[in-house]
């Protein structure tokens, strides 16, 4: 599993209702896209607990090759004509799971710094547990677990059928969920 995911930070006036028209339009363009586990299509709009109008979509591949092709190609290349080219984070997929529910209305990024003097092994055993237990819980549509091990970093991102989930992170709208070989995502601890 290869998650990804950039942010695109728009003006605070932004029209947010651009995004969704663009989502609406084009969010079908990767029903089919090989190797696409899923794509959660999220925004967060400046004022609605959020400090900042974002389109930051998140991408959970079945492989590398399927993300690549996807950042060397031209669905990649139609967000760096309109907004530039954004920084894309990826990292090491560390758990993924299916949750209760079906529909994502609520996208939740957690991100924790790792202590530097905290046993790795406990840390990760820990990370995969909570993860999921997240899935598990009621109104849960999947969590996926991932590592930045250059600025070690966990990233714990969650999809919710409802708009409050208990979740700790950034909360994201899901104005479109692509999935069109999430049953192909690895489940459980991926180590």
């Amino acid at each position: 599993m290869q998650p990804q995911q950039y942010d695109i930070t728009l003006p605070a006036d932004y029209d947010m209702e651009i995004i969704r028209k663009r989502v609406a339009t084009r969010g079908h363009l990767l029903d089919g896209f090989p190797g696409l586990g899923l794509k959660a299509y999220l925004i967060r709009e400046r004022g609605a607990l959020s400090p900042v109008a974002q389109y930051a979509p998140f991408y959970l591949w079945t492989a590398p090759e399927g993300m690549n092709s996807f950042l060397w190609g031209p669905g990649f290349q139609g967000i760096v004509d309109d907004f530039g080219r954004p920084e894309v984070r990826h990292w090491t997929g560390l758990a993924y799971e299916e949750g209760p529910a079906s529909v994502a209305r609520t996208a939740v990024r957690d991100v924790l710094r790792l202590p530097p003097s905290a046993g790795l092994p406990e840390l990760m055993d820990e990370a995969v547990r909570e993860t999921e237990r997240l899935a598990g819980l009621d109104g849960a549509v999947c969590a996926a677990l991932a590592v930045d091990p250059r600025r070690w970093e966990l990233v714990r991102f969650s999809l919710w059928d409802h708009e409050s989930p208990t979740a700790p992170g950034d909360r994201f709208e899901v104005l479109r969920l692509c999935a069109p070989h999430r049953a192909e995502l690895p489940r459980g601890r991926q180590w």
